[in-house]
C-alpha cells in the first residue's frame, strides 16, 4: 500500500523519519511517497487535504480535524522550545502594537502563541520562517522566529523581546505543542495504527543508531547548519512526547485547541475525536 507522507527538512523531522523512509526498518508492506516542504506549505496542504500523512503546526489542527486525526508518535512538544519575538535594536521598540510583525505562517502554533500574548497586535505579515531574521535585520519590523533561528538570531545582532513559549507555559502550565503528525480519517484504522507504530520505531532506531553520529539524511537536508545547531535542534524538539504524546502531551494539545476555541467561539471541537486510539 502506498501512502503520501509530508514533513519538513528540519533536523528534528529528518531525524524522526530517516529510518522509516530509507528502509532501515521493516515497514510491513507499506510504501511512502515522501515530500519535504516547509511547515507553512504543509499547513496549507493539510487545509486542502493533499497528503495521506503530514506534519503540521498544531495551530492549524482545529481547521483540519474533520479530515485528519492526530497520531501518538512524531510530535514536537516541550518546555523552553517556543517561538521568540525579536527586534532589531535600532528600532528601539516601545509599543509592540505599533509595529509590523512578521509571523512564520498564518496557521501556525507560533501565530496562535503570539496572538495569546499580544491580542491587540494586528499589523502582521506572514513569511516563511527562514525569511524572518532578514526582515528584522532590514528594519522592516519585528519578527517571530522558530526552529534553528532560535540559535542564530543573537549572533546576528538581534534581540529577544518575548519568549512566547515561556509566556504560554506560565499562563497554562502546559508544555508547548508545536507540531504533530496527522493521518487521514479515511485510512483504515489498522493501517493508521501501523503507521503510528512505525514512526515510533523509526525514532527509536534514530536514537539507537544515529544519536552520536547524525544520519546523512539529516545532514544533507541541513547543509547551511553546523552540526552543533542540528543537534540542538534535535535535542529540543525530539523527546518522550515524540515517541508517545501520552496524557500530558494530549492535555497540552487540548489546551491549545481550547485557546483557539476561545478566540473562535462558534467553533466546536470534540476532544474525544482528536487522537488515534492505541
Amino acid at each position: 500500500m502506498n501512502l503520501t507522507l509530508g514533513f519538513s527538512p528540519c533536523p528534528n523531522d529528518t531525524f524522526i523519519f530517516d529510518a522509516l523512509v530509507n528502509n532501515k526498518i521493516d515497514t510491513g508492506g507499506l510504501n511512502f511517497d515522501v515530500i519535504l516542504e516547509d511547515v507553512q506549505t504543509l499547513n496549507e496542504w493539510s487545509l486542502a487535504g493533499k497528503l495521506d500523512i503530514t506534519k503540521l503546526s498544531y495551530g492549524v489542527l482545529p481547521l483540519v480535524l474533520e479530515r485528519y486525526i492526530v497520531l501518538n508518535s512524531g510530535s514536537a512538544l516541550g518546555k523552553g522550545v517556543g517561538p521568540l519575538l525579536i527586534e532589531n535594536e535600532k528600532l528601539k521598540i516601545k509599543n509592540i502594537e505599533e509595529h509590523v510583525i512578521a509571523i512564520p505562517g498564518e496557521h501556525t502554533t507560533a501565530h496562535l502563541l503570539f496572538s495569546l500574548a499580544y491580542p491587540n497586535a494586528k499589523n502582521k505579515v506572514f513569511l516563511r520562517y527562514d525569511e524572518i531574521e532578514n526582515f528584522v535585520l532590514e528594519g522592516k519590523g519585528l519578527g517571530v522566529i522558530i526552529h534553528e533561528n532560535r540559535f542564530t538570531y543573537a549572533d546576528k545582532g538581534l534581540h529577544k523581546i518575548t519568549d512566547l513559549g515561556d509566556y504560554w507555559e506560565k499562563e497554562t502550565g502546559n508544555s508547548i505543542p508545536l507540531g504533530g503528525i496527522v493521518i487521514r480519517r479515511s485510512v483504515d484504522v489498522t493501517i493508521a495504527r501501523q503507521v503510528d507504530s512505525l514512526i515510533k520505531k523509526s525514532i527509536e532506531y534514530a536514537y539507537h543508531h544515529h544519536y552520536d553520529e547524525l544520519a546523512a539524511y539529516v545532514k544533507v537536508h541541513s547543509q547551511e547548519m553546523s552540526e552543533a545547531v542540528m543537534r540542538k535542534h534535535i535535542n529540543l524538539y525530539v523527546n518522550d512526547h515524540s515517541l508517545d504524546l501520552g496524557i500530558t502531551g494530549k492535555n497540552a494539545v487540548i489546551k491549545l485547541l481550547d485557546v483557539y476555541q476561545q478566540n473562535k467561539p462558534a467553533t466546536g471541537i470534540d476532544h474525544a475525536a482528536i487522537f488515534l486510539e492505541n
